[in-house]
């Protein structure tokens, strides 16, 4: 055979080892639940990692050639697939191979290689890594490239299939026959273990990966970082857990990453580190549900901020992540009460005392206005907590009528909002307020009196 015959096969068998590429999928560690459940058409990672770590030095394998027949059924073969007469090309390699006894293994492995690839074309997987078992069985009777793309190839058609202990089997014999490999096959056999629930072996793997990547200067994705944290998760390793979510915020500032991180800090006791992942997130625009904003708000009003806190809830609504509610109305009036904005505070409970069931928000709107010298105000909210009910001390809110009423003026308005405290104070048993109440009745009283007779002395 001329050279330049042999030219053309080598490039021909070339073409066909890089097909094989196209007959796996790249690796998505984030799709474990149902992994590569859709494989026509996605892409392989097999080929660049095999160029990334090429096959050990050693002695030059001595192959067989290919013959001219096969090598024409071979390009014969490859022509019908580029035409997509995929039964056409396979009718072709089957009948050439009817005459396998004629080959030799170099032979044998490109036509059963051609054929893998034409069976993965036609999504027929199983088909494929049968022919692919067939090609690498050739042992070293074929080209050092052709084997080690191949090994790769049936290792992920392996857990394709879900056969995972071919799989490892096949990336073992790789990494074995590999010079210098990359960290993407350790993270391949990482998912591989996690599907067998085997997590410290999973475990093993990613940090293995990890190291290579890291002495490679190489960049790990954020799916296998999400892997590693999800491999601790399962083990319950809340320090690594921690540790890799610190990373993963940092490279991969997301939403998710820093509310996992928040979270997991929160489930170990940690509420100031929890608060500031939480309003790391906030400052960065990453908070959007509910339990997002009214946590952080929850954190500062434990850490005394209660200014921040009303800041971030009226974020939540503005956002329409918290829905005006009674309850959450009540929370935002509270962070401003609490932070001296009166105002701002009365406003968000007179909404909030409209929506809700009792009377209780009504309650501490009256003392409120009290407070602030509103005193027509103070005698409607504690008129509106007392039709609303469900009130803890129904005598305290009496108390605060009459004294707005005392306030302004209305003494007889008074007297009658003390008589009913001292009334339902007596069937409490509440000592306290039922002497209270019962000091503000002389008290009213006497002055009643006194303005009598200064009316009557004018």
């Amino acid at each position: 055979m001329t050279d330049t015959t042999n030219i053309k096969q080598n490039r021909l068998v070339m073409a066909f080892a890089r097909a094989t590429s196209l007959a796996v999928l790249a690796l998505a560690v984030l799709g474990l639940a149902s992994p590569f459940s859709d494989i026509a058409g996605k892409l392989s990672t097999a080929q660049a990692v095999a160029q990334e770590a090429p096959p050990k030095k050693k002695k030059t394998r001595r192959v067989p050639s290919l013959s001219e027949a096969v090598y024409k059924k071979l390009g014969k073969g490859q022509e019908l697939i580029d035409a997509k007469d995929l039964d056409g090309a396979l009718l072709e390699i089957q009948e050439a191979l009817q005459r396998s006894r004629r080959y030799n293994e170099n032979e044998v492995a490109n036509l059963h290689n051609m054929m893998g690839y034409i069976y993965y074309l036609k999504e027929d997987y199983d088909g494929a890594l049968r022919e692919y078992k067939i090609v690498v069985s050739q042992g070293e009777k074929i080209p050092e490239g052709l084997e080690t793309t191949t090994l790769y190839t049936v290792a992920q058609l392996s857990y394709v299939q879900e056969n995972y202990r071919d799989a490892l089997k096949y990336m073992e014999i790789w990494i074995s026959k590999a010079q210098n490999p990359s960290a993407d096959p350790r993270f391949f056999m990482a998912t591989v273990y996690y599907q067998m629930k085997d997590y410290d072996k999973a475990i093993e793997q990613m940090e293995l990966g990890m190291q290579i990547a890291e002495e490679r200067g190489t960049t790990v994705k954020e799916q296998q970082w999400s892997l590693l944290t999800f491999l601790y998760f399962e083990k319950e390793d809340w320090p690594n857990v921690i540790e890799t979510l610190k990373v993963m915020v940092e490279k991969f500032p997301k939403r998710e990453h820093w509310v996992r991180l928040a979270g997991v800090y929160g489930q170990e006791g940690y509420e100031k580190e929890q608060m500031y992942s939480l309003e790391a997130a906030y400052t960065a625009g990453f908070l959007e549900k509910k339990t997002d904003f009214t946590n952080l708000a929850g954190l500062l009003m434990q850490e005394e901020v209660p200014y921040r806190a009303a800041k971030v809830l009226v974020a939540g609504f503005k956002a329409e992540a918290i829905e005006r509610e009674s309850s959450t109305l009540q929370s935002l009036g509270q962070a401003w009460q609490l932070s001296q904005e009166v105002d701002n505070a009365i406003e968000v409970f007179e909404e909030a005392a409209k929506l809700a069931d009792d009377g209780k928000i009504y309650e501490r709107l009256s003392y409120l206005y009290l407070e602030d010298d509103q005193y027509e105000r103070c005698v409607d909210s504690a008129t509106g907590a007392l039709d609303k009910g469900g009130l803890r001390k129904v005598q305290s809110v009496h108390i605060v009528k009459g004294m707005c009423h005392y306030n302004l003026d209305k003494l007889s308005a008074a007297r009658d909002a003390f008589v009913q405290c001292r009334r339902v104070a007596r069937r409490a048993d509440d000592k306290a307020n039922q002497r209270t109440c019962g000091q503000w009745i002389t008290f009213i009283d006497r002055e009643t009196l006194r303005l009598k007779q200064l009316a009557a002395a004018g």
